[in-house]
């Protein structure tokens, strides 16, 4: 031995992962950016203009970094109904439903969509947290049941008013795609492929999220992309909608430290397991809906042009009563907009509140949320 460290104890620096359309995103000049494990674009364009464009038009967006899991076997509707806080049997075939993955504390490991298919159940989880929930699940459920991760499928969502025009032009299926409604999916062809499309999203406008062989993404973006109402649109844009459309992100606003109730997210929680309990973190949920929470996710108009960012702190007078978990510059409003977890008695609409940002105040009062009212196909 030299007497050299030779780095054999260190742990190794993660390695950023290629999603399938990576060289595609490249060629049409995204810019990419490492987030959640891998490469992804950030933008194109430009933001605002990708921003406007999915308001007005179409936007495409990779997701493929998304977790696709499908779980199946015996028992596994009692076996999900002890992890989820959701009732399986209102559950309808093909009707995606929101759900969260929560810890014995009522802390929000993850949020998710659940869709019961024809033998199992289809999740769609969080990409940044997709290996700890498939660790989470792997230990809870029993072992007659089984979890396959759908690492060959890609991941893709079609959203904004003219979204539907534009896939209704090259899909085809046993039934219409006006047959889908906010919140239903099912199975169609897309470029020769097998496709499973739901009317979801996450910008707040009506659209799609596209779940296709790995292989066959390039194809399938080809064929979205050359219709005239579609453009690919990045990160940075996805993130300025999600936030006008009032929809938290995991790991910004949503934290094992944040419970539904405190996150405004009990619609989650279904009417029997609110009576019953029986899911994980039952004790302080169902205490906390009864009770109230100590403090409130809640929408913050600023005054002026600055937007404030996650982390800033929240002041009613002299007295600090919360934080911000997501903020920015809102586009289609013209004005900086902001979520934050403040105290329940700084939560009420109306109520004015001050951001501290590098030693200034900035004025704000607490706003409804969505920012923009919700265009979903109902």
């Amino acid at each position: 031995m030299n007497g050299q460290d030779t780095g054999a104890d260190e742990a190794e620096a993660p390695v950023t992962e290629v999603l399938p359309l990576d060289a595609w995103h490249r060629a049409r000049g995204g810019r990419m950016v490492e987030f959640a494990g891998y490469w992804m674009p950030v933008q194109y364009e430009g933001i605002i203009a990708e921003h406007t464009w999915t308001r007005e038009s179409a936007g495409l967006f990779d997701v493929s970094h998304m977790g696709q899991l499908f779980i199946s076997g015996e028992g596994v509707e009692a076996a999900l109904e002890a992890v989820l806080p959701i009732d399986l049997a209102t559950l309808k075939p093909y009707g995606p439903r929101y759900s969260l993955l929560l810890d014995d504390e009522g802390g929000i490991l993850d949020d998710l969509m659940v869709t019961r298919w024809t033998e199992g159940f289809y999740l769609v989880v969080n990409g940044a947290t997709k290996w700890d929930d498939l660790g989470h699940l792997r230990e809870a459920l029993p072992d007659a049941v089984t979890i396959n991760h759908l690492e060959d499928s890609a991941l893709l969502a079609l959203q904004g008013p003219l979204a539907f025009a534009a896939l209704d032009r090259v899909v085809s299926g046993e039934y219409p795609l006006s047959a889908l409604t906010f919140m239903k999916g099912g199975q169609f062809k897309l470029a020769g492929v097998d496709a499973w499309i739901s009317r979801s999203g996450y910008t707040g406008e009506d659209g799609f999220e596209i779940s296709i062989p790995a292989e066959a993404a390039a194809a399938v973006a080809d064929l979205l992309r050359a219709q005239p109402e579609v453009k690919p649109i990045g990160l940075g844009a996805r993130d300025s909608l999600r936030l006008e459309a009032g929809l938290p992100l995991y790991g910004h606003d949503l934290s094992p430290e944040t419970s539904p109730v405190e996150a405004d997210l009990t619609f989650g929680i279904n009417k029997r397991r609110r009576a019953e309990g029986g899911f994980p973190g039952a004790t302080r949920i169902l205490a906390e809906l009864a009770n109230g929470a100590p403090r409130k996710r809640v929408g913050l108009k600023l005054e002026g042009r600055q937007a404030a960012r996650e982390g800033a702190l929240v002041f009613a007078g002299n007295e600090q009563v919360g934080v911000l978990t997501s903020g920015g510059f809102s586009p289609t409003l013209n004005h900086p907009i902001a979520m934050a977890y403040v105290t329940a008695a700084q939560a009420a609409p109306g109520t004015a509140l001050e951001i501290e940002l590098r030693g200034k105040r900035l004025p704000a009062v607490v706003v409804p949320m969505p920012f923009v009212p919700h265009r979903y196909h109902r």
